[in-house]
């Protein structure tokens, strides 16, 4: 994986094609790398008294229905914007696309943005950031909304998984700038899936 504290500090994991499938042992791969990266010293965004007790993040069970195909359709013509974020650091980012998709029943979209400045490291050309909040926010799930991690698509369709699902690094840790989940980036459904709230 691309170094996942670069990421944290941009904007802080898996890549979706049509051509995806649900895999239970890829959720579990993403798990096990979010536990190892949490509880190193080095990586972890944890308080070094949370490291010290860290044993595992809390996850919902991987559920295919909430891997779903999304159509990509590609906005032009974006001005670049100011994200706003949890402390007083606006990074510069672009709405790149919309996702729309249905999830029981019922249709949604979300937009998926690009940061300016992460297109110019070399490696992360292609990444985009797709953040979230749903009705589990503040319950299950971290209050702030969690994120996922995408590449751009090579057609007009691209898999979201949401068991992939996770926290901004200032879930654990307010010494990190996080941004803050666009609200039209707010979904009226429970996405039981990903990462749960942190449990001290």
């Amino acid at each position: 994986m691309k170094n996942r504290f670069l990421l944290a500090l941009l904007f802080v994991t898996f890549i979706g094609s049509s051509q995806e499938k649900f895999e239970d042992s890829k959720v579990k791969a993403f798990q096990d790398e979010l536990n190892t990266e949490f509880a190193s010293k080095d990586k972890s965004p944890l308080t070094e008294e949370d490291r010290k007790d860290f044993k595992s993040l809390d996850f919902f069970p991987a559920n295919a229905k909430y891997f779903v195909i999304a159509d990509f359709k590609r906005t032009e013509s974006e001005k670049p914007f100011k994200m706003k974020t949890s402390t007083d650091r606006t990074p510069v980012y672009i709405k790149f696309g919309e996702l729309t998709f249905t999830l029981e029943g019922k249709s949604f979209r979300l937009n998926v943005y690009q940061n300016i400045e992460l297109t110019k490291k070399k490696g992360f050309e292609e990444y985009l950031f797709l953040p979230f909040s749903d009705l589990t926010s503040g319950k299950e799930t971290y209050i702030g909304g969690r994120y996922i991690d995408m590449k751009i698509p090579k057609g007009n369709q691209v898999a979201i998984d949401f068991n992939t699902a996770y926290n901004p690094y200032c879930a654990y840790n307010h010494k990190y700038s996080c941004p803050i989940v666009p609200l039209e980036n707010d979904l009226n459904i429970e996405i039981k899936a990903g990462v749960k709230k942190f449990h001290d």
